[in-house]
């Protein structure tokens, strides 16, 4: 056989495996592995939220055109608007079950494109806004262990037009959404009986002419109860009970925009020593494209995407931005906590922005951001993927560890043919190194509480693991992720806490009891649903679902 045959059949083989469910693209697991979940979903998944039950709401937007997924039972919908077709047959949304890697169609009565959502306390995904008729809504998905349930929808849920809004779940377990298209204010969920929209002028002044940039601001709960908002290149820490701004932040050295379109990420990073007084946050942005990167890509002048994170302490009387350089440029990139306190950049672009065509240069390897670490050791490469993600792509993280991958669809409907990068229904798992096999002498596995255990706030809890290696009890800790609503290279809610722990305790034949305190008040930790680890020397254990209350 010549040489040139050769390497053709193993690329072909490589292609045929690659296709099949499961796959395992990559056996090196020092920087992570991938696997491919699902060649195609029947959509492609735009939006994504993990739920108790472990399964996936994904959905994409109703006015795509009819999608590669029927709906069950002859169903079809009327579309009244714009719509690619005027009775839609076809799913726009599914429910991915992550154990037994399936998933079923679900029916959305009107068009969730760039909308926002959350938990609520009691475990329902409350999903706003959307484009035309779904600009208004508010729909609910209520986990079930039937394949029975779906979305409901409530009309003029909203009293403002919501679309490239972000929502964040509130410490009283209302739902607060902020900004939108031409939307300079926010508003709660449920509507309050005068059911006001309350001005944010902040939003109006970072309103790039043109760009915009400061569309899907990133919202995060600060530990005093109010609100830091970020859009463009500057943030404001917003009392929003009574509608006022309570500090404003500098800009981000060099001003570069790092919101949609010119979309960089963000994330909370997790929130330590909890029995402090003088509680510390910190926020760390990363990516984005520098300013006019959507108009020169609208011209086919595509600009390299920002190489930079900023990062700043937003409890600190006088905070500053403390710049770091990644690995990878990186534009409409995703930032994943993961359960031992790391950063995950995943997904993007390496030039353009956001948008229709828009971004160049697929960044297929992840980065790995330690937040611990000395500046210019934090960020550590891992292994590529051979799927783009592009614009609309999303991630959250999995209950076992894993990160689930899918959506990519910069085409103004569904694309699969002579573009550069087709639309793309798969999924994917990217598994940290932290679950690889030769860990598994130190990875604790929770025996007590059971999953969907209550708990309650300020309270010593006992936990109860199983360690098989040798125990450095000072490298134990339990944390508590907050499930979070991925769009658009953001996680709203997302949210880490530390709760290290207060007294480990051998139990023998391999078991410890590890005393943890819990969450003191609702601005450390809204009540709802968590997923709750134990790390031992930077390996979680696969996490148990809690109920904060």
């Amino acid at each position: 056989m010549s040489i040139p045959t050769f390497i053709f059949l193993i690329l072909l083989l490589h292609l045929l495996f690659a296709s099949q469910p499961c796959h395992l693209i990559l056996t090196s697991a020092a920087d992570g592995r991938w696997q491919l979940l699902q060649t195609s979903i029947g959509i492609s998944a735009m939006h994504m939220q993990l739920l108790r039950n472990d399964r996936v709401v994904i959905f994409d937007r109703t006015d795509f055109g009819k999608s590669n997924l029927s709906l069950p039972n002859g169903k079809c919908r009327n579309d009244l608007t714009e719509g690619a077709l005027k009775v839609d047959c076809s799913a726009h949304s599914v429910e991915y079950d992550v154990s037994s890697n399936k998933f079923r169609a679900l029916m959305v009565q009107t068009n969730v494109w760039c909308s926002s959502g959350a938990i609520t306390p009691d475990g329902k995904l409350v999903q706003t806004g959307g484009f035309n008729d779904g600009e208004r809504r508010v729909r609910v998905f209520s986990p079930c262990s039937s394949r029975d349930c779906d979305w409901q929808e409530i009309p003029n849920g909203l009293a403002a037009r919501r679309w490239y809004a972000t929502n964040h779940i509130l410490p009283d377990g209302r739902l607060i959404i902020v900004g939108g298209r031409r939307q300079f204010n926010y508003e709660f969920s449920p509507k309050n009986i005068a059911a006001n929209t309350f001005n944010l002028p902040f939003l109006l002044e970072t309103n790039d002419k043109g760009e915009e940039n400061n569309l899907y601001p990133f919202v995060f709960l600060n530990v005093d109860g109010n609100l830091f908002i970020f859009a463009n290149n500057r943030a404001i820490l917003l009392d929003y009970v009574k509608n006022k701004v309570v500090k404003t932040y500098p800009t981000i050295p060099g001003g570069d925009p790092r919101s949609y379109p010119s979309t960089g990420s963000a994330v909370l990073l997790p929130l330590k020593n909890l029995k402090m007084a003088d509680l510390q946050a910190e926020v760390l942005v990363c990516g984005g494209a520098p300013k006019g990167s959507f108009a020169q890509a609208l011209r086919g002048n595509f600009i390299r995407a920002l190489k930079t994170c900023a990062r700043i302490t937003i409890t600190d009387p006088n905070p500053k931005w403390i710049m770091e350089t990644m690995p990878l440029a990186r534009v409409m990139g995703d930032m994943i906590l993961l359960p031992n306190g790391k950063v995950l950049l995943i997904n993007g672009a390496g030039s353009g922005s956001a948008g229709w065509e828009l971004g160049q240069n697929p960044v297929l390897s992840p980065v790995l951001y330690r937040p611990d670490k000395k500046i210019g050791s934090r960020f550590k490469t891992q292994n590529p993927t051979t799927i783009p993600r592009m614009y609309h792509s999303s991630a959250t993280l999995l209950r076992d560890g894993r990160v689930l991958v899918g959506g990519s669809n910069p085409h103004a409907f569904y694309n699969f043919t002579s573009v550069l990068f087709p639309t793309e229904l798969s999924l994917e798992a990217f598994s940290p190194a932290y679950l690889d096999s030769k860990f598994n002498d130190l990875r604790p596995k929770i025996i007590t509480p059971k999953s969907m255990s209550g708990i309650r706030y300020n309270k010593r809890t006992n936990i109860q693991v199983v360690i098989t290696g040798k125990v450095a009890e000072n490298l134990v800790s339990a944390t508590m992720l907050a499930p979070a609503f991925n769009t658009h290279s953001f996680s709203m809610n997302q949210r880490l806490l530390v709760l290290g722990n207060d007294k480990v305790t051998t139990c023998g034949n391999s078991a410890y009891n590890i005393e943890v305190t819990t969450p003191s008040t609702h601005n450390l930790a809204p009540p709802g649903f968590y997923l709750f680890f134990v790390v031992h020397q930077n390996i979680p254990s696969q996490g148990i679902w809690v109920k904060l209350r």
